[in-house]
């Protein structure tokens, strides 16, 4: 069980990170403030940050264990 709650916390993390990367490159194709289309920037980041946890099954490399 410890095992999964280290891995949810540092996929979680991971997905997070890439959620806010997500948000500030999509608000930062805006001239303005104004002109940000708000659910084109939530459906990327949260579209990025499910693929960020798709792609963490595969294996976390900072949980890997140096051999």
């Amino acid at each position: 069980m410890k095992n999964w709650k280290i891995w949810i916390k540092a996929a979680g993390i991971r997905a997070l990170k890439t959620f806010a990367q997500t948000m500030v490159g999509v608000i930062g194709g805006s001239a303005l403030i104004s002109e940000v289309n708000w659910i084109a920037v939530l459906s990327s980041a949260t579209l990025a940050a499910l693929m960020s946890l798709l792609t963490s099954i595969g294996g976390l490399p900072e949980l890997e264990v140096n051999s």
